[in-house]
């Protein structure tokens, strides 16, 4: 029995060198093997083995790397935008979904180390867990290979999400792109009223976004926040729409020739008030005016 545990252990072992090797194919760097093992070791599975070490400390560091990195871009490619404009570009790009998309293009979530619970409700593709691991990963390849390496691989994997962010526009941050809206068009301030369906690990939540207790859009997520954003893009088109309509129906208006009013408007050019009458039986003419 114990031979045969053994070589299990052989095989796990010899299976999980030859899936670092593939997600270091995928990052394009080779990186010291304990590093990447607590790299991609979630709380869950430390705490069901004795306490391991996590890559809670190594997500901290990412982190870091990661937003140094995206806002020297974003600084250096747009030198004219404000630091208002700059702040809702870096959030576009740094934020639990967007890692969290990037985590699913390099397949993270076969490489992350889980505990059964986490397993158990789908934990490989959590957004939480894919973008806590992948700043983790970041934060190795800084260690391991210094700043250079590590903005080298940030760039690869975020400029083309930078580049899109950039062209977003109100959404960037629909939630925050509604608000400045319904402050100029003097309706009041968005609330959103949440619902949230299924189990624990597939939950779907639904958000209305609500202005003076009128509902103008609806959107749905697997995150409250995200229901929220698509709640929020639902109604900014809304009212944005609405607006325009207005704007150019004001502007048709302005532009149409004023209706003349025969009661009040003045005698047309030319004429003299002044001027003499036609006699009624063709003699002379009489003077126009008020009689003596």
């Amino acid at each position: 029995m114990s031979e045969l545990s053994n070589a299990e252990k052989q095989a796990d072992s010899n299976n999980a060198a030859s899936s670092h090797t593939l997600l270091e194919g995928r990052l394009g760097y080779r990186l010291e093997s304990a590093l990447l093992v607590r790299a991609l070791t979630h709380r869950s599975y430390a705490y069901e083995n004795g306490g391991l070490p996590t890559n809670e400390r190594l997500e901290f560091l990412g982190d870091s790397v990661l937003g140094l990195v995206v806002t020297d871009t974003l600084y250096t490619t747009h030198p004219d935008l404000p630091e208002g404009q700059l702040a809702k570009l870096r959030a576009a790009v740094v934020n639990s979904r967007a890692l969290a998309e990037v985590g699913r293009g390099l397949e993270l979530g076969l490489f992350v180390r889980l505990g059964r619970g986490e397993e158990g409700t789908g934990g490989r593709d959590k957004a939480s867990i894919l973008a806590d691991t992948l700043e983790a990963v970041i934060g190795a390849v800084y260690l391991d290979q210094g700043l250079g390496a590590a903005a080298e691989l940030v760039h690869r994997l975020f400029d083309p999400l930078i580049e899109k962010s950039s062209n977003l526009g109100a959404g960037l941050d629909w939630k925050t792109s509604l608000q400045e809206l319904t402050a100029a068009e003097g309706l009041g301030v968005p609330e959103y009223l949440v619902t949230e369906t299924g189990p624990d690990h597939e939950k779907i939540f639904t958000a209305a976004a609500r202005v003076g207790g009128v509902s103008y859009g609806t959107g749905t997520g697997r995150s409250k926040k995200e229901a929220e954003q698509q709640a929020a893009e639902s109604a900014w088109r809304g009212i944005r729409a609405a607006a325009d309509e207005r704007i150019a129906a004001e502007a048709a208006a302005a532009r149409a020739p004023a209706a003349v009013d025969p009661a009040t408007d003045p005698a047309p050019a030319g004429t003299d008030a002044g001027a003499e009458a036609p006699a009624e039986d063709g003699g002379s003419p009489t003077p126009a005016g008020p009689s003596a």
